[in-house]
């Protein structure tokens, strides 16, 4: 899992509430448990004018010009602003997959849904809980500055504006430490690889039937 420090990066608008993880990435397009190739299709519904399916390629699709993320002011943005309850719906770990293959690092929003929250964690992009008058200002800073950018400090648990001022979010502990190392919960236990071969080693002499698999 990349590691997440301090990001800057443009900042794009998904401006509505309630945004549900099957308009982040529709469920035809669920059909593999591989982390990526689902990017072409996040926000497929609104991003397209047309119908998409697993079977139809995304090249020479008509995009929607007035999807705001396909206007060129806002291509590769790299941090999503957006409404409250973001990430609500089924528990489809595909959704930080589409986002993060799509260029997005962190997501800014007054709420979020609990799973897609726990998801975003576990797949190195870090979702930012701001009060929903903060995340308003930064809706129409964004929208009155073209090429508007922020600066995320995981360490110092800030997000840092253009003008310098500082907007302080909280993180769970936890969760900072496995993102600033790039943790994911397989990394974590590989922390203890050794101690689980002392222990799987203690036991093959303490009981040994256990391990006589397939003889």
């Amino acid at each position: 899992m990349r590691a997440f420090t301090q990001h800057t990066g443009l900042v794009g608008p998904m401006d509505r509430a309630n945004v549900d993880t099957d308009l982040i990435i529709p469920k035809q397009f669920l059909k593999s448990i591989k982390r990526s190739g689902f990017g072409p299709n996040a926000f497929d519904e609104l991003r397209y004018l047309d119908e998409g399916s697993p079977e139809k390629p995304n090249e020479g699709r008509p995009l929607n010009t007035d999807f705001p993320l396909n206007a060129a002011r806002y291509q590769g943005a790299s941090v999503l602003l957006t409404r409250k309850n973001f990430g609500c719906g089924s528990s489809r770990e595909h959704a930080p997959w589409a986002l993060d293959e799509y260029g997005f690092r962190a997501v800014i929003a007054p709420s979020f849904a609990d799973i897609f929250f726990n998801n975003c964690f576990k797949n190195g992009m870090l979702p930012i809980v701001l009060a929903e008058e903060v995340v308003e200002q930064l809706f129409q800073e964004m929208y009155a500055q073209e090429g508007y950018s922020l600066t995320i400090d995981l360490e110092r648990q800030v997000v840092i504006k253009p003008n310098g001022d500082e907007l302080a979010f909280e993180v769970d502990e936890f969760r900072k430490h496995c993102l600033l190392n790039g943790f994911d919960d397989i990394g974590l236990t590989l922390q203890d690889a050794d101690k689980i071969t002392a222990y799987e080693q203690a036991r093959k002499k303490t009981a040994p039937w256990l391990f006589n698999f397939g003889s």
